[in-house]
């Protein structure tokens, strides 16, 4: 790629991140680490500075860092601006835990979105101290992500708990039924 081409695509995505800001939506596509939470959070805090105004938030993500996801969950809740929450594509694992951070009635997907719940899994290695640190640590964060689900869905605990014991998986009308998402919307008109 040449230096032309290189600045015209810097301009093209600060063209686009502006609209985005204006329009009031936030992007999250791929996997949730701690530099992609770092630039949400700012997002958000941001918009919500700027207005009291919704903030619709798309999300396309297989999940990741449970932590990085929590930060995003935690701001989303403590910013003053509501946000409507809106599942594209998949919405997997940490993702799951963002997607619960709104109410149900802010809690919206697309047609095709699919939805995966799961213990978490980590990778573990050193000394048999530390794997054992590290295991008890996993089975907390499992209880953790087992009470937010079920917080979130009003599934009982002991449900959520059998259901994250394996990948779960559940389309849009099932995520429905689960008491993930609220509705199914077609349009940014579906939002007012």
């Amino acid at each position: 790629m040449t230096e032309k081409t290189e600045a015209a695509f810097s301009q093209n995505d600060a063209f686009l991140e502006e609209k985005a800001f204006k329009s009031r939506t936030v992007l999250l596509f791929g996997e949730i680490n701690n530099i992609l939470a770092f630039n949400i959070v700012k997002q958000l805090v941001a918009l919500s500075d700027e207005s009291s105004a919704p903030i619709n938030f798309l999300l396309c993500s297989p999940g990741g860092h449970v932590e990085s996801g929590d930060v995003i969950h935690d701001v989303i809740r403590f910013i003053e601006a509501p946000v409507n929450m809106i599942g594209s594509g998949w919405v997997g694992s940490a993702a799951v835990n963002v997607f619960l951070s709104v109410p149900k009635e802010r809690r919206f997907c697309l047609a095709n979105t699919r939805f995966l719940i799961h213990q978490p899994s980590g990778g573990i290695g050193g000394k048999a101290t530390d794997i054992e640190i590290q295991a008890k640590e996993i089975i907390l964060i499992r209880e953790r992500i087992a009470l937010l689900i079920s917080n979130g869905t009003g599934q009982p605990l002991e449900k959520v708990r059998e259901d994250i014991e394996r990948d779960f998986w559940m389309p849009a009308k099932s995520a429905i039924d689960y008491g993930l998402v609220s509705r199914v919307i077609t349009s940014q008109k579906d939002l007012t």
